[in-house]
């Protein structure tokens, strides 16, 4: 009861100054800075009076390394509060044995939130142990994503640094206008599984001005997403920003109105792809811009891939069902480190339309021969510079 009534006074008092907001501090509730010491169940009180304060609100961590050994989940079905801003000056960091939270899905999750900004602070995954598991060859579980965002709108991540994730670091699922910007995101170039940010489902999300080096994709767009704008982003080491894998289902729904624009690839395995499964599907691509793009010594800078059939294992010999069409590459510019520089490898029974390449400028690392570009089942029109010769 003096707990309780202990938080109560901290929150009038911080408030006094803004009468329109109220701050939660999670020492408050006994979450310590020290790095051993389970915070969980500090964070979860601070997010329970948050979210029922009928104020905005705040939830401060300050300075200091907070354990959470367990996955957490911020649950927002019932907040009074109009918007709430959880403001990290520390680290948060994932317990160093990986089974703690490794089948959880999400390490961090927010459900069903809505005008929720994260802001600053580390999110410290711990994920080299698991890394290492995988790569040797022995039975482990995938994995937990550092930061879930699912069913949730009006979700801003500034500022927000995120390290050494188990799987994914962002995933952002069924979720509307999302704005995502200043991240930095840093794993090994050999992680496996370790995706930047996922993107499912979601409408109106935007990614500006942020870095991602990893062992997988910088961006992933899975299926069922529409308006993306993503400007600004380093991507590297990494393969690179997909739109894909797609087509895994017969029945799914397709990605749409995607901008990527004055973003730079160095030393990844892809730059700008489209990746669709092997198997019939009635999925679609629509609609997608790559504008303005420096690649610096990547492998494959432009590509479409549908014939993605990993260890040709549940669809050799299909023909990929996604249609895509009207796909625009403008100003793609800067060095491949394999010969085929632009690959547009369609569906035969499917083929692309509206492939429109312009003023791509690529140049085999290689000073001894030319950059080539190859097409399969994919028609449109190019037009301005192009090296290498185009191949539509």
């Amino acid at each position: 009861m003096k707990i309780a009534f202990f938080v109560i006074v901290i929150a009038v008092v911080s408030s006094a100054g803004a009468a329109s907001k109220v701050t939660y501090d999670v020492t408050s509730f006994g979450a310590k800075g020290d790095g051993y010491t389970d915070s969980t169940k500090a964070f979860l009180s601070a997010w329970s009076y948050a979210c029922n304060s009928t104020k905005s609100a705040v939830i401060n961590v300050p300075s200091g390394t907070y354990l959470l050994a367990t996955a957490i989940t911020f649950a927002g079905e019932r907040c009074k509060s109009s918007s709430i801003m959880m403001r990290i000056y520390g680290t948060l960091v994932a317990p160093s044995n990986y089974n703690a939270i490794a089948t959880s899905g999400d390490w961090i999750r927010f459900h069903r939130v809505s005008h929720v900004t994260i802001s600053g602070g580390t999110l410290d995954g711990q994920g080299a142990s698991l890394w290492s598991c995988k790569t040797s060859g022995k039975s482990c579980p995938s994995g937990a994503t550092t930061l879930g965002i699912y069913n949730s709108n009006n979700i801003v991540i500034s500022g927000l640094k995120l390290v050494n994730s188990q799987m994914f670091h962002i995933l952002i699922d069924a979720c509307a206008n999302v704005k995502l910007q200043g991240v930095t995101i840093s794993a090994s170039g050999v992680s496996p599984n370790t995706d930047g940010i996922h993107l499912i489902s979601s409408t109106d999300v935007t990614i500006v001005s942020t870095k991602i080096a990893t062992g997988d994709d910088c961006i992933s767009i899975g299926p069922g997403n529409t308006n993306l704008w993503i400007e600004k982003v380093a991507c590297g080491p990494g393969h690179g920003i997909s739109i894909g894998s797609l087509g895994w289902q017969l029945e799914e729904p397709g990605v749409q109105n995607i901008t990527v624009t004055t973003v730079t690839f160095r030393g990844t395995q892809n730059g700008v792809r489209i990746k669709t499964w092997a198997r019939a599907s009635h999925g679609f691509v629509t609609g997608v811009s790559f504008q303005h793009v420096t690649m610096i010594n990547v492998k494959n800078p432009i590509i479409i891939d549908q014939r993605y059939c990993p260890d040709n294992n549940n669809c050799p010999n299909q023909a990929a069902g996604v249609k895509i069409k009207n796909v625009l590459y403008e100003d793609i510019h800067g060095t491949s480190d394999t010969q085929v520089a632009v690959k547009l490898d369609c569906s035969q029974g499917n083929p692309c339309a509206g492939i429109r390449l312009q003023d791509v400028n690529l140049n085999y690392t290689s000073v001894d021969k030319p950059a080539l570009s190859s097409c399969a089942y994919a028609a449109g029109s190019a037009s301005g510079i192009l090296r290498p010769t185009s191949c539509l």
